[in-house]
């Protein structure tokens, strides 16, 4: 279900609001005639660990990935 209030509305009953997205509830706040914005639940963060070197062997960094471009170490002062 979707619950419109206006912003002036939204200001003074934040807490409820909250309380209504916290519950699955969609809220819509409206400026005059037009809806302006929406306020829904946020997706539960991903409790996945992470796993290391889950990514061995498939990354490549490049023999001159330190060097620099001499016209940009020049402008940057890197090298004379």
């Amino acid at each position: 279900m979707t619950h419109t209030f206006t912003i002036g509305e939204a200001k003074t009953n934040l807490s409820k609001l909250v309380a209504l997205v916290e519950a699955g509830e969609r809220v819509e706040l409206w400026r005059g005639k037009q809806p302006v914005a929406q306020l829904v639940p946020l997706s539960k963060a991903s409790t996945a660990r992470r796993q290391p070197g889950a990514l061995a062997g498939q990354v490549k960094i490049a023999e001159d990935f330190d060097s620099w471009p001499e016209d940009i170490a020049a402008k940057l002062g890197i090298r004379g």
